[in-house]
């Protein structure tokens, strides 16, 4: 990304740096107290772990935009729309995505794919309605950003194993019985708890990895368009226009949360740990810092 002299925040680095290596040791005793309790060799855990991870890493960029509705637009139907989207890419030297347009009045954006390559950016006709020119640029500058750094990558590589700990849970609880250890605890007991456990542990874990990627996401596109205002000003329009929007139409749309921008319930009610973006304050108040060392008017 270019403008890196800007907005470097070492304190995030380190928190991602940390969070992660806290989930991967979490994986690492997961992993050895199961080959500790089931009769199963490493190569057929090895395999389980690597089909769902490559599953999920090559079909996530088609899941996510048939699960949003999302349809694939030539130039020709939004011109607006991928001319703005190859200035940005050539800003941040990046190849150019799928562009897709999502015909819901919730003002929202999401990116997918497993690689710059193969990728795609969508945007809601609401938000494409609400915003202006350039607070759209910052959300898709926002959203190139996540592409750039490979989320998608990250949270599958992040999450594979909590995956292996929910399906655990569930073959676990339905072949109850079987063997049992010298202390004569069933087997399958000991498999659901440590699988329960760990993937309590590793949803919290993921969802703060989750949000520091938001945060990133923020910073990049702040460096790209060197207007981190516009930003700004598009996610409190974008946080304010769902208030307009009615709940269930909302409802429907909770599925892509955690791809969207913003999520479509704002205010969590499971509070900050649970939530996979941060709150917008502190969103706000992150561009906020980089816009004052930038020298940008704050709007």
């Amino acid at each position: 990304m270019k403008r890196k002299s800007y907005g470097r925040d070492a304190g995030l680095s380190l928190r991602m740096l940390l969070t992660g290596g806290m989930l991967g040791l979490l994986y690492v005793v997961f992993a050895a107290i199961l080959f500790s309790v089931l009769n199963v060799g490493l190569l057929p855990m090895v395999l389980i772990i690597v089909a769902m991870a490559f599953f999920q890493y090559f079909t996530s960029d088609k899941l996510a935009l048939k699960a949003s509705g999302a349809k694939v637009v030539s130039r020709e139907e939004a011109p607006q729309l991928h001319e703005m989207i190859e200035r940005l890419c050539a800003m941040a030297d990046l190849p150019k995505p799928r562009v897709a347009v999502i015909d819901t009045d919730v003002p929202n954006a999401f990116a997918t794919g497993r690689s710059p390559k193969h990728s795609a950016v969508a945007v809601t006709t609401g938000l494409w309605r609400r915003l202006e020119p350039r607070e759209v640029e910052g959300v898709l500058a926002h959203e190139l950003s996540h592409i750039a750094n490979r989320d998608v990558l990250i949270m599958t590589l992040a999450s594979f194993f909590a995956m292996l700990a929910g399906l655990l849970t569930r073959w676990g609880m339905f072949f109850g019985g079987g063997d049992r250890r010298d202390s004569g605890v069933p087997v399958w007991l000991v498999v659901v708890v440590v699988s329960i456990v760990t993937y309590a542990l590793s949803f919290i874990l993921i969802r703060t990895i989750s949000r520091y990627r938001e945060f990133a996401a923020d910073r990049g596109a702040a460096l790209v368009t060197g207007a981190p205002e516009y930003l700004m000003s598009a996610l409190q329009k974008i946080a304010s226009g769902m208030a307009t929007i009615p709940q269930r139409d909302l409802r429907e749309e909770e599925a892509m949360n955690a791809f969207f921008i913003i999520p479509t319930s704002v205010k969590s009610t499971m509070g900050e740990l649970f939530a996979t973006h941060p709150p917008l304050e502190k969103r706000i108040a992150a561009l906020s810092r980089i816009a004052q060392e930038m020298g940008r008017p704050i709007r």
